[in-house]
């Protein structure tokens, strides 16, 4: 049974956390083999990531009692709140892991006031980018100089 719980601090979120970054850089190309060969910058914020998310809403994923994923909902700045580091572990996807981190996001984000909740991922997440648009989100003229990122949004 999946289950969706508030983060403060504690070991569940870390791991997670830094198998989102590593994949990530993976992904981008990066010979990324563990932890310690990631940029300084993203093995500070793996450390105390508590310290980064200060103001945000971290949600974590259980199955049973293990942790299976995590997003992190930003506090409100001009009125929207952004989804960040949506990561459902591979053994886990395809058990509705993510879709119910999604809904508990979007559901953060009103609570906390958002009139738009907006999310970026990269274009060959194309298993992400469908599950978004099922729940609502349309594509959005870039605001990030990054590329090979979509830049999407919703109302809460």
């Amino acid at each position: 049974m999946l289950r969706v719980e508030r983060w403060h601090d504690g070991p569940a979120f870390p791991p997670l956390l830094a198998a989102y970054v590593l994949a990530t850089e993976i992904e981008k190309g990066s010979p990324a083999a563990g932890v310690a060969y990631l940029p300084d910058e993203a093995r500070a914020y793996l450390s105390h990531p508590a310290e980064h998310h200060g103001g945000d809403v971290v949600l974590v994923a259980y199955a049973s009692d293990a942790p299976v994923g995590c997003v992190v909902v930003t506090a409100p700045r001009d009125g929207r709140c952004e989804i960040k580091r949506l990561w459902v572990e591979p053994a886990a996807r395809r058990t509705g892991a993510g879709r119910l981190l999604l809904c508990e996001a979007i559901a953060a984000a009103a609570v906390l006031g958002a009139s738009t909740v907006r999310l970026t991922v990269w274009s060959w997440r194309t298993q992400a980018i469908a599950l978004y648009v099922s729940e609502g989100f349309q594509e959005m003229p870039s605001w990030d100089e990054r590329g090979g990122l979509v830049c999407m949004e919703r109302s809460p």
